[in-house]
């Protein structure tokens, strides 16, 4: 086990805030930063803006220039060793003469997995793993799902009243939520590779699915579940303003105005589509994190199925009544030791709504 220093904890720590500004824009590539230094000197850093553009490593190196000799380097991820839309970023590591080099964790693509590390090491850098792997795993967990379980990571995002209700009887929902809360749904969606919603929520409430932040990001996919291919002409989610979507049953009719949209066929199941495949086709298609913003059998089915990773619940102060709609639909219960068991990540107010993040326990 490496033991590392209090300046290499401030370091890392700098690395990861790097890594976090690209958030909103590094799909379908991981984030990433570095930090090089001389002690406690910072010489250069960087972070990986956009897929096709240099990664972290580059963006430092360029700025150290000769200092990068002798210095240390802090990178979030493994460094990447093969050539893809840009060159590996151990070599310019190994090339620029860097002594050693301090990685957060491992990258599991399988061009990489260790063969980064392999070349630094080869060329006799000091390579030590895993200081804040946790941290780098957390900011990367759709990436890490992708390429582990061949799965984007899902977080499902639900609205509710104080009596676990979503929208009253005739199916009115806006506005559960205070513009607090609706801000930070903004964001999530942003940082999302799609946006998934099944074809009774685009009938129902004909939403856009689009994420809408004062910052650059990368438009998520909107996804629709439409088994047999029903979202009408005119439907927000074929107005060009995103990149859509439709997954269909085999066989079913594809009308004239959606001929000319993206469209994938997923096998049937239980009446509806088969969630375990959609996900592994979303994750084919460089899905890392799926954000569902759908009713309350989808997003129930999900959490049944064991494919819902994480809840983005928020909770307003106020009641709507038990004629008004449930939160989620589940299977019916027998006893208490078949319940679902969450634990709570965060929970933190926005104006007077409370949102909670939780995974199942």
């Amino acid at each position: 086990m490496s033991s590392f220093t209090p300046t290499d904890h401030v370091l890392m720590a700098q690395a990861l805030r790097l890594a976090e500004r690209g958030l909103f824009t590094t799909q379908p590539n991981p984030r990433v930063g570095c930090v090089i230094a001389h002690g406690d000197e910072v010489v250069g850093e960087g972070f990986h803006p956009r897929a096709g553009e240099p990664h972290a490593e580059v963006f430092a190196l360029r700025a150290a220039g000769e200092r990068a000799r002798g210095a240390t380097a802090y990178v979030t991820l493994e460094p990447c060793a093969h050539h893809g839309r840009t060159p590996p970023c151990a070599d310019a590591l190994v090339a620029a003469g860097v002594s050693r080099v301090v990685v957060a964790a491992e990258d599991p693509f399988p061009q990489v997995a260790g063969r980064g590390l392999g070349k630094l090491r080869d060329a006799g850098i000091a390579v030590d793993i895993g200081l804040m792997r946790e941290a780098s795993r957390a900011l990367n967990v759709g990436f890490f799902s992708r390429i582990e379980r061949n799965r984007p990571w899902v977080r499902v995002k639900l609205a509710m009243s104080l009596d676990g209700r979503t929208a009253l009887a005739n199916g009115e929902s806006k506005w559960i939520t205070g513009e607090a809360a609706r801000a930070d749904v903004q964001r999530w969606r942003a940082r999302s590779s799609a946006i998934l919603a099944g074809s009774g929520t685009v009938l129902a409430d004909d939403p856009r699915l689009t994420a809408r932040i004062d910052q650059p990001f990368a438009p998520p996919l909107r996804v629709v579940l439409d088994r047999q291919l029903r979202t009408p002409a005119g439907s927000h989610v074929l107005d060009g303003s995103a990149p859509t979507l439709l997954l269909h049953a085999e066989g079913a009719a594809v009308p004239a105005h959606l001929q000319d949209v993206d469209r994938a066929v997923v096998p049937a199941a239980d009446g509806g589509l088969d969630l375990a495949a959609t996900l592994t086709l979303l994750a084919a298609r460089g899905c890392n994190e799926l954000h569902v913003e759908a009713g309350p059998t989808l997003c129930g089915a999900l959490l049944a199925a064991g494919l819902a990773d994480e809840l983005l619940l928020y909770v307003a102060p106020l009641l709507l009544g038990d004629a008004a709609r449930p939160l989620l639909q589940l299977p019916l219960l027998q006893d208490m030791g078949a319940r679902w068991n969450l634990r709570v990540l965060d929970q933190r107010m926005l104006g007077q709504d409370l949102r909670l993040i939780l995974r199942p326990a």
